[in-house]
């Protein structure tokens, strides 16, 4: 396989795998041959076994954090302090990108950065969408509600009062606060009612200091 012929198959694909080139009666091993050549060329980044991105120089497009973090891990979705610094919830700019799946929690330490995995249980892995990250590219991201309860759900003594006041959160009235609570109550999760308990005395704190005199 030439450079060329891989460029024109992935066309605009921002992550590809090793399956897309094999199509067509293609050699596997002259492909991953290929593959590995241009790796040590800097023509291709490996993400990680069987992942890859296109070296600047030859992208079409820039790969969108979210859209990677689904990639690298099939079954997973963004969430936690991810998606609220996208929100605005939080006012830290977040390089780490967080996902929550239902296998093994994982690190990932990739050329765009590093991709971090937790695990929740299944009856937990709800509460997302397919999200249009512009370009032509999707993921698929928790809502803030549900972001907020995974990365109180994961973390030790996330629902006391000092934990929730370290979060800095801001911008409150973005959250739907009813359904804040649904979501806390049909976890079956007493930590996370009682989170979602102090969550809605804190928005109802913060509309409180922004109405009008």
């Amino acid at each position: 396989m030439r450079f060329a012929t891989l460029l024109d198959c992935i066309h605009d694909e921002p992550v590809f795998e090793t399956g897309l080139l094999l199509a067509g009666g293609v050699d596997p091993k002259d492909v991953r041959r290929q593959l590995s050549r241009w790796t040590r060329e800097g023509k291709v980044h490996q993400l990680r076994r069987g992942r890859y991105i296109l070296a600047p120089p030859y992208r079409k497009v820039q790969p969108h954090p979210f859209l990677v973090a689904n990639r690298l891990v099939r079954g997973s979705y963004v969430s936690c302090q991810s998606v609220l610094a996208a929100s605005g919830l939080i006012p830290e700019h977040v390089p780490t990108v967080s996902s929550v799946c239902t296998t093994r929690p994982q690190v990932l330490e990739t050329p765009l950065g590093r991709f971090v995995y937790r695990r929740i249980k299944v009856p937990l892995f709800a509460g997302y969408h397919l999200e249009d990250l512009g370009g032509g590219q999707r993921a698929f991201v928790a809502s803030p509600e549900k972001a907020l309860l995974d990365l109180i759900y994961l973390d030790p003594g996330a629902d006391s009062e000092a934990y929730l006041g370290q979060l800095r959160l801001q911008n409150l009235q973005q959250i739907d606060i009813e359904r804040l609570m649904r979501m806390a109550v049909d976890s079956g999760s007493a930590k996370l009612r009682r989170a979602a308990s102090r969550l809605r005395a804190m928005a109802l704190t913060e509309e409180a200091e922004y109405e009008p005199l």
